[in-house]
């Protein structure tokens, strides 16, 4: 369980009737798409950013960004389970901006400012760039 998103964040997001109405007034169902939320966002900024201490970060600590964006993928999961054949268009496509934006951290188009990065040696060997080569070969002529 995450402590990382609070029940109150979705109140900018959604109305707390029409969340209560999705989960059946079940709040476990919206932990579990947080927590599937944070897990989709760990596989994206892992490679640059200190998850561990992002998604750890409780009250104003929180980045509000990560957190928007934390929050847009579980609304999107919440309404997936009441019924994905008549989802929102402006839920799938928050949910569809979510993983661009991802997709660009990841990349390394755009950073999220004022998160914690890894060491450089970690991010080093993360990074897609690698030097190598092949053995060296004796000849014999």
């Amino acid at each position: 369980m995450s402590h990382f998103v609070e029940l109150r964040d979705y109140d900018a997001s959604i109305h707390r009737d029409i969340l209560d109405a999705l989960v059946r007034e079940d709040e476990p169902v919206i932990e579990i798409c947080e927590d599937r939320a944070i897990a989709e966002m760990r596989c994206y900024l892992s490679k640059r950013y200190d998850c561990d201490r992002i998604f750890s970060a409780t009250g104003e600590e929180r980045n509000q960004l990560v957190l928007m964006m934390v929050i847009d993928i579980a609304v999107y999961h919440i309404f997936c389970i009441h019924n994905p054949q008549k989802l929102s268009p402006m839920r799938k496509d928050r949910y569809e901006r979510a993983v661009e934006w991802m997709k660009a951290v990841a990349a390394e188009e755009i950073s999220i400012e004022g998160a914690p990065l890894l060491p450089a040696e970690e991010r080093a060997g993360n990074s897609n760039f690698r030097i190598t080569s092949n053995r060296k070969r004796t000849n014999h002529w």
